[in-house]
């Protein structure tokens, strides 16, 4: 039963208990750093005591608010959506909150936002996603301004506290690996936008592979696409019109590779018993599409996850990694050519 007089502290709740402070805001925040009996423990005195944790006075004495901020600037939505929903597992049932900050990568006045939205907030700590996490000058003013931070990227951006990477180009270079232990020598590349470290990775790898293979890889077989669908129908017309004999196409994203579905089947061309497509992202429109598409599977929701927890319990187990290898899922829209050249 709670006791009159003064409301218990947390220094109380430590004191009878006898374990640190520390130990106490552990059990609050539900940190699995504890063992088990050390977590019972403090909650019976908790229980015991009547301790209710303020959360703004603990915010007041950390000189922030218990809020992880989402930066981003990404035409692919599900990839927003999908790392929004790991950090969310990783902070529920805790204090933490989370706050989603779209930006304009191409404005001037970026940083400045940025700052005004760090003051403004006085946040715990901000997950930063591609590609405005490829700015330097942003992980830079985190820095300068005492805020954590954990960039996304397809490549090494920073030291593995403040990072969450794939193998893009790995797993692009294994994907044309695959088109050609099939049969495939013809392979069309649709490439994400300038700007965005992904695109680059990918066509590096797809670039990197063919070359292994000794294959041509014509100028008129490469168009590039801005991630989004309407960008893959065009891409993949203008492609099959420079380059009708393709037999396979590699597009850098799922939104593209829906796309370039699109566009052959107006064109009457099969999938893919005249055209093997390919995607990146394993996104819901590749199992849903017809038929189910061949995509590139990263680990997007495991990667928001494990970025939240570097910045709220940077000791636990799930905090530790830095990269997490993506995938290749292997479905319907892949065949041996057909096409006689």
């Amino acid at each position: 039963m709670a006791k009159s007089g003064p409301a218990p502290t947390i220094n109380d709740v430590a004191r009878v208990a006898g374990v640190s402070k520390k130990t106490v805001s552990r059990v609050i925040n539900r940190s699995p750093l504890l063992k088990q009996a050390t977590r019972e423990k403090v909650e019976k005195v908790i229980a015991e005591l009547g301790y209710t944790p303020n959360p703004q006075a603990r915010a007041l004495a950390l000189r922030r608010n218990f809020l992880l901020g989402l930066l981003h600037d990404n035409p692919n939505a599900q990839t927003v959506l999908n790392f929004q929903e790991g950090v969310l597992d990783a902070i529920r049932d805790t204090e933490f909150a989370l706050v989603v900050r779209p930006v304009d990568r191409h404005s001037p006045a970026m940083l400045d936002d940025i700052r005004n939205f760090l003051e403004q907030q006085r946040l715990y700590g901000v997950l930063i996603l591609p590609p405005i996490s490829e700015n330097d000058e942003l992980a830079a003013l985190c820095r300068e301004m005492g805020c954590g931070y954990v960039r996304m990227g397809s490549a090494a951006l920073d030291e593995a506290e403040q990072l969450v990477q794939s193998n893009d180009r790995e797993m692009v270079e294994g994907v044309v690996d695959y088109l050609v232990e099939i049969g495939h020598t013809r392979i069309g590349l649709i490439e994400g936008p300038q700007g965005f470290r992904s695109a680059f990775e990918r066509r590096e790898g797809f670039l990197t592979a063919m070359t292994r293979h000794g294959l041509e890889m014509p100028d008129d077989a490469l168009v590039q696409g801005n991630y989004r669908f309407s960008s893959g129908v065009e891409a993949a017309n203008r492609l099959l019109d420079q380059n009708p004999h393709v037999t396979a196409i590699f597009a850098s994203n799922d939104e593209m590779a829906a796309g370039a579905y699109h566009a052959a089947r107006e064109r009457g061309v099969d999938i893919p018993r005249d055209l093997s497509i390919v995607g990146f992202d394993d996104s819901p429109i590749a199992a849903h599409i017809w038929p189910p598409m061949t995509t590139v599977g990263w680990p997007i929701r495991e990667m928001g996850k494990a970025a939240a927890l570097k910045l709220v319990a940077p000791d636990t187990a799930e905090a530790k990694p830095s990269c997490f290898p993506a995938r290749l899922v292997t479905r319907n829209s892949v065949a041996p050519p057909s096409k006689k050249i």
